[in-house]
């Protein structure tokens, strides 16, 4: 995770996520569009590994996708922990592989949760993120 992320420590992960988020919409010129923000919080680990795989698929979106929009949705719910980053780009055809995507699938791992990654060619990208009810 980066230095900047590290430094957010103290704020709830709603804060978090908006500053974090619009830092790096103002740094890439790419538009961030915030569908929803945990109305809670959670473990300190939980959001280290949540924060940690948000920063590596933006990553993606900015290297990789050439959108002009990405939306953002986190919420706490019942069932657990949603993460969804959906960017309007290129897209892509077959499985999600490369490191970044190993990362996250491990970051995630770690606390018991999951990444599911979906292209569509022309149609851009998903990455989902869940950690269940008992993690968070």
């Amino acid at each position: 995770m980066s230095e900047e992320l590290r430094m957010r420590g103290g704020r709830s992960l709603a804060q978090a996520l908006e500053e974090y988020l619009a830092d790096w919409s103002a740094r890439t010129g790419i538009t961030v569009e915030v569908w929803a923000l945990p109305a809670r919080d959670t473990s300190h680990v939980v959001v280290r590994a949540v924060l940690a795989t948000l920063e590596e698929a933006l990553s993606n979106v900015e290297r990789h996708s050439m959108a002009a929009l990405v939306s953002v949705a986190v919420t706490l719910g019942r069932s657990g922990l949603r993460m969804t980053v959906s960017d309007h780009g290129i897209g892509f055809d077959g499985a999600a592989t490369g490191r970044g995507v190993a990362a996250m699938r491990a970051r995630l791992a770690e606390i018991g949760g999951t990444l599911t990654v979906n292209g569509v060619p022309g149609g851009g990208t998903t990455v989902t993120a869940t950690v269940p009810r008992g993690r968070v």
